[in-house]
């Protein structure tokens, strides 16, 4: 069944790895929510699978589960009341290390084709998961669509591609003949093996669950490792389902469904440090802070590390001749998702002296006042704003605005709350546009949320120093620049590349600094302190497994 899933979707994987050679745009998930595209009552059977799971049990049995837990609350403003079953650490370590052994033997098509038939299925749960990512992340419902849904089955799909890729340059049977002058030559037939590292943990954010979760966990499903999924506390449902989806896929091939398992629990609880560090645990992907994706880095020495951190986001406002193309496109950027995204830009960066346009040259504050007017002008219908901010999602992200408002710098636009027509209680802001100059202290630190810093530079050189800088030091996924100035481009693509950062260059039209495109754009570097891996590359998956080789000559019968 494994070999059937795997043939049944082997176009699909071909055409993915051609787009990951050629980096054009393809995706065989569409991202719109059409009903012409995933059937006519897939919206109302994904709001009817979603408000199903509210107070009520999780529909997944998982041995050894003691309690069920889950306290999960929409940032619309109520509590969903699921409850998932709570396994132990040890329990799910040793059920996971049982579901190895056969999982190993059934080599690299087989894993891969359970991932591909998972994926197709997720997809056309799309619906039912977008809402869940909506009303555990506060993503406004289009957001949670696409990067819930469709985006996050791209990212996955991108991964098992590079995954089977360098899995099959790899022969499994070779004869090795090497001539010996008058002798007889030296015949031998060597076999290669692939061998997964062991248990993959995937440790899951609150912003996108799926989104971010969905590459570590299927690079370590396609390359032979079992996977426990620990989503955030906020945001267990999206992964919940996605680990319910891989189980019955898994059953359905005659594997054991424990090649996957959900490990739930409560926001006071220490199950993710049990997790990481135990020594049978040889794989961790995160995403989260910074502080405790170091420590994981310095400490789980047992396992390999993929981490994605905290980051300064920063864009270079040289010269453009349209400001106001500029100003909507940087608007727009501020007010997506509320500014919980890690590619949201933080620090925009204009020279004192103010910059040159077809217009003219413009002061520094007139800079200020454009991108001001175009956020205010963005954020003045709230029925169409929220649809772009969603909510927030964290109340402790709600404080970071007021923390940035008492720092007593002078205010560009304040972040207001928004009234959603639909979900009264949902807590939203509009984004804080603060001015202030290159000397202040604070823009060398994650805000994370709708905070941008408009910072005054000695000069444009100063600029691209100060942003090379903050690289290095404190990471960043995305780096923004606007410059009519063939040099100036150059210099900034300069820096780019040796501090390890992915650059945009002018973007005024429906691309944003935010956005990356499976298949075709490297999401982050691992050449920064913001991330040490780029989803996806080869680098990615070809050290979650490994070669063991056995050899015997050729006249040997075995």
């Amino acid at each position: 069944m494994a070999t059937d899933f795997f043939s049944a979707h082997k176009d699909t994987l071909e055409r993915a790895l051609q787009a990951t050679a050629s980096r054009e745009y393809w995706t065989p998930f569409p991202e719109m929510p059409s009903p012409r595209v995933y059937g006519e009552e897939a919206a109302a059977q994904g709001q009817a699978a979603f408000e199903s799971y509210q107070n009520a049990d999780f529909p997944l049995e998982m041995d050894g589960a003691k309690a069920k837990i889950g306290q999960e609350r929409s940032p619309y403003g109520f509590d969903l009341n699921v409850r998932y079953p709570s396994v132990d650490a040890q329990t799910l370590i040793d059920q996971s290390s049982l579901a190895l052994d056969s999982w190993r033997e059934a080599g690299p098509k087989a894993w891969v084709g359970v991932c591909l038939e998972a994926l197709h299925r997720l997809n056309a749960r799309s619906f039912e998961i977008a809402n869940a990512v909506q009303h555990t992340s506060g993503q406004a419902f289009m957001m949670a669509f696409q990067a819930g849904g469709p985006h996050a089955q791209d990212r996955g799909l991108e991964a098992v591609s590079y995954a089977w890729q360098d899995m099959s340059r790899i022969p499994e049977l070779a004869n090795w003949v090497k001539p010996q002058g008058k002798n007889d030559p030296i015949d031998m037939q060597k076999q290669f093996t692939i061998v997964p590292r062991g248990i993959g943990l995937v440790i899951g954010c609150s912003t996108f669950p799926t989104w971010n979760s969905y590459p570590g966990l299927f690079a370590s499903l396609a390359t032979g490792n079992t996977v426990i999924v620990k989503p955030h506390p906020g945001a267990i449902l999206p992964l919940a389902i996605t680990v319910k989806i891989l189980r019955e896929v898994l059953a359905e091939a005659g594997f054991n469904p424990n090649v996957v398992l959900l490990a739930a629990h409560e926001a006071d609880s220490d199950l993710a440090q049990q997790l990481s560090m135990h020594r049978l645990v040889k794989i961790i992907d995160y995403t989260g802070s910074s502080a405790t994706g170091n420590f994981l880095e310095q400490n789980a020495r047992q396992a390999l590390v993929y981490t994605e951190k905290a980051g300064v986001n920063q864009i270079i406002i040289d010269s453009a001749p349209d400001i106001k193309a500029v100003a909507r496109n940087l608007a727009f950027s501020f007010a997506l998702y509320s500014g919980q995204m890690c590619t949201a830009p933080q620090n925009i960066y204009v020279p004192k002296d103010g910059i040159k346009t077809a217009d003219g040259t413009l002061s520094f504050d007139e800079v200020c006042a454009a991108l001001g007017h175009a956020v205010e002008r963005l954020c003045s219908a709230p029925e169409r704003a929220v649809e772009i901010t969603g909510a927030i999602q964290n109340e402790l992200t709600a404080q970071r605005i007021q923390e940035a408002k008492a720092l007593g710098l002078e205010v560009i636009v304040d972040s207001q709350p928004l009234a959603h027509p639909m979900f009264p209680e949902a807590r939203t802001a509009t984004p804080l546009l603060l001015k202030t100059d290159a000397s202040n202290p604070h823009i060398m630190q994650e805000w994370f949320g709708p905070i941008i810093f408009v910072v005054a530079t000695d000069s444009t050189e100063h600029s691209i120093q100060l942003a090379g800088d903050s690289v290095l030091e404190h990471g960043a996924l995305t780096l923004s620049a606007y410059t009519s100035d063939a040099q100036t481009a150059t210099a900034i693509r300069k820096m780019a590349e040796r501090s390890g950062v992915s650059l945009s260059l002018n973007l005024t039209g429906a691309v944003f600094i935010n956005q990356t495109a499976a298949y075709s754009d490297f999401h982050g570097t691992g050449a920064n302190p913001a991330a040490n891996a780029a989803l996806s590359d080869s680098a990615y998956v070809s050290n979650r497994y490994r070669v063991v080789q056995t050899r015997w000559h050729s006249e040997q019968t075995l």
